[in-house]
C-alpha cells in the first residue's frame, strides 16, 4: 500500500465528490416507515477509486467518505459500522476486478463489476444493516431497494466508464 503525496490528493477529492454526492445531492425515501433508501451517486468516485488506484485505495477512499460524510451530516441516522465496511467494499471491489485493466476496460466491464459490487454492498449488505439498525424485515425493504439499483446501475456503469476512459486518455497525454 504505496500512497504517493499525488495518490492521496487524487483519493482526497474523489472522498470529498463521494461526500457531496452522498450526503447533498442524495435523498432519503422512507419505505415502511424507516429511511430504508437512500438515492444518490455517492459510489461512482468509490468504484474510480479502486479502479483507478487500486483496491486498498478504494477501500480507504470508502471508509473516509463514510466517517467524514457521517461527521457532516448524519441525516438523522445512527452511526452504524456495518456502512463503513459496505462503502470499503464499495472501492475495494472494483479494484480487485478492474485495477489490472483499467487503461483498456470495456463497457461491459465496468457494468458485471458495478452489478456484482452493487449487489454485494447496496442490495444484500446494506439492506441486512437496515435490518438491523431499524428492526424491519429484510424482505420488506429490499423490493424498493431493488427498483433503485435498477435505476443507478447504467447511470453508475456510463460515469465510471466515461470517467476512466477520461482519466486514461489525460494521462497518456501527460506522459
Amino acid at each position: 500500500m504505496n500512497f504517493s503525496t499525488r495518490k492521496i490528493a487524487n483519493l482526497g477529492v474523489l472522498t470529498a465528490v463521494s461526500i457531496v454526492l452522498t450526503r447533498v445531492f442524495g435523498f432519503i425515501v422512507p419505505v415502511a416507515g424507516v429511511g430504508a433508501l437512500r438515492i444518490s451517486f455517492g459510489e461512482i468516485p468509490l468504484i474510480l477509486a479502486g479502479i483507478l488506484f487500486g483496491p486498498w485505495a478504494g477501500a480507504v477512499t470508502g471508509i473516509a467518505a463514510d466517517l467524514i460524510g457521517y461527521a457532516i451530516n448524519s441525516h438523522g441516522g445512527a452511526f452504524f459500522p456495518g456502512f463503513a465496511l459496505s462503502a470499503a467494499l464499495t472501492g475495494l471491489l472494483p479494484g480487485l476486478l478492474l485495477h489490472s485493466y483499467r487503461e483498456n476496460l470495456r463497457w461491459w466491464q465496468v457494468g458485471v463489476t458495478v452489478l456484482l459490487t452493487d449487489l454485494v454492498t447496496g442490495v444484500v449488505l446494506n439492506t441486512l444493516w437496515l435490518t438491523i439498525l431499524y428492526g424491519q424485515g429484510f424482505f420488506v425493504i429490499l423490493p424498493a431497494r431493488l427498483l433503485a439499483r435498477l435505476v443507478t446501475l447504467p447511470i453508475y456503469t456510463l460515469a465510471v466508464f466515461l470517467i476512466n476512459r477520461a482519466y486514461q486518455t489525460y494521462r497518456q497525454g501527460a506522459q
